[in-house]
């Protein structure tokens, strides 16, 4: 027998956005269900970013106990349990899940349900035995990974994601399709803890980022044994547990890779399949749901937020969309979302980390622009931590104005904070400039990076002129 709810906001997808708005919505007053098919936290909790930055962190530890030279400090090699790495992982998951979970949400007033959902009208959603018809809707029902249609493909074993972590046996070689932040992170992480490593790229790696600063991450993974073939297009993958084949194509020579494992990392789709969009007058391409500035889609009782929405594909931004929702549906305020200001990272060893307009960008947009860059060398706490190699650099307008920053180096994910507030209120450079920085810490490179675009007036022929005039009068 069918059970009727109605409500005020049903929203569809338990993951970090849907988690985000149905918390606040029911602890502000509004009547909420909630529906997840599979499990509470979604993709971030359960394979991906946590997950993936706890396996970063032991290979980090791994990495760090063959590298005590540098201090005086013997080194010594270690040894790698992998399926206690991997239960290191999945404790991590456990730890954070109780803040995600069915109960927690309960507490909070939230009607769950755990049920596929699909749409019947413009206004009602069939979960399971329940027909929820709410005033307004909220779809977050993220993205997996894509799969490429690659020959052989469909026979042959992989991971994504979605399977790596379940994964306790270390590879003795994995083979990596994709050279976005997902298969670089996993690429290094590998690395560290024993496995051999190929990384695969039709254009290049990690393309979506300044290549200047990109180019420090890749020489790294370089450095510790990963091998990367840049603009290679994947013919074929053929094999079975333990042996796979993968044939690439690279400037019309073809090249055969084999290794033991096989991860694919070639992007995101967002997860349409199976909820009716059609029936509730709702628009989508490849990309996802389309929706306007306020998120709302072609049908404006009805907001997509977070990966579906087809945009920035990261956790946070769900988060910010969540917010965006929440001032539309429950104070009838028309907010609109504004993605100039999102930061992204990728936790590689150096992180690269950035804001706003690359230089590419930059260049493009605007007649005359500054480009400013200070070393990770002249910092005095890098020197101390021996943690030397990255660089930030600082786009500006003739005026002063942020206009993008980029950070490779140790905590660039941190560092990139400050001027992800300067540039989203508006600040000049100035205001980095004259801030007091405590010493010695990594932030003094923000400081000193906008500092530099005093230089060429501060150090001039001009200035000394007036400081040798105004001494006359002292």
């Amino acid at each position: 027998m069918t059970r009727v709810i109605k409500t005020d906001i049903c929203v569809i997808g338990a993951g970090s956005g849907g988690l985000s708005v149905a918390a606040g919505a029911a602890q502000m007053g509004a009547r909420t269900v909630l529906i997840e098919r599979d499990h509470m936290g979604g993709d971030c909790l359960n394979t991906g970013c946590v997950p993936s930055k706890a396996l970063l962190a032991a290979a980090k530890a791994a990495y760090r106990m063959n590298d005590g030279e540098k201090f005086g400090i013997v080194s010594k090699k270690a040894r790698v349990d992998f399926a206690a790495v991997n239960a290191h992982v999945h404790g991590v998951i456990a730890a954070i899940a109780p803040n995600d979970s069915v109960e927690r949400f309960e507490g909070l007033g939230v009607t769950v349900i755990k049920a596929d959902a699909r749409f019947k009208d413009h206004r009602t959603v069939m979960a399971g035995d329940n027909e929820i018809i709410a005033r307004r809707i909220v779809i977050a029902t993220g993205s997996r990974a894509a799969v490429p249609p690659i020959p052989g493909l469909e026979e042959t074993p992989f991971f994504t994601n979605e399977t790596l972590f379940a994964n306790d046996t270390l590879p003795d070689h994995l083979v990596i399709i994709g050279g976005g932040p997902i298969g670089i992170e996993m690429a290094q992480a590998h690395r560290r803890l024993g496995a051999s490593v190929t990384v695969i790229e039709g254009m290049s790696v990690l393309g979506k980022d300044d290549p200047e600063l990109s180019a420090v991450v890749i020489n790294a993974l370089v450095r510790e044994g990963v091998v990367f073939h840049e603009r290679s297009r994947v013919l074929s993958v053929a094999g079975g547990e333990g042996k796979i084949t993968v044939i690439i194509e690279k400037d019309g020579f073809s090249k055969k890779i084999t290794g033991s494992h096989l991860l694919v990392a070639a992007g995101r789709t967002a997860n349409v399949d199976g909820l009716d969009l059609e029936k509730a007058g709702i628009d989508h391409t490849r990309r996802g749901i389309t929706v306007d500035d306020r998120l709302r889609t072609t049908n404006r009782k009805i907001f997509a937020i977070g990966d579906v929405a087809g945009g920035l594909q990261f956790t946070h931004v769900a988060g910010y969309h969540a917010g965006i929702v929440i001032r539309n549906i429950l104070f009838r305020l028309p907010a609109k979302a504004d993605h100039s200001c999102v930061p992204w990272v990728t936790y590689t060893d150096p992180e690269l980390a950035h804001v706003g307009e690359t230089e590419t960008e930059a260049r493009e947009r605007h007649m005359k622009i500054n480009v400013l860059r200070w070393s990770f060398a002249e910092n005095d706490r890098a020197q101390a931590e021996r943690e030397t190699e990255g660089v930030i650099k600082l786009v500006t307008d003739l005026h002063g104005r942020i206009l993008g920053v980029t950070i490779v180096g140790p905590h660039a994910g941190e560092l990139i904070l400050p001027w992800v507030l300067a540039k989203s209120q508006g600040l000049k450079v100035s205001a980095m400039a004259g801030l007091i920085a405590p010493y010695p810490t990594l932030s003094e490179v923000s400081k000193r990076v906008a500092g530099s675009y005093y230089t060429p007036t501060l150090f001039s022929p001009r200035t000394r002129r007036v400081v040798r005039f105004l001494r006359l009068f002292g």
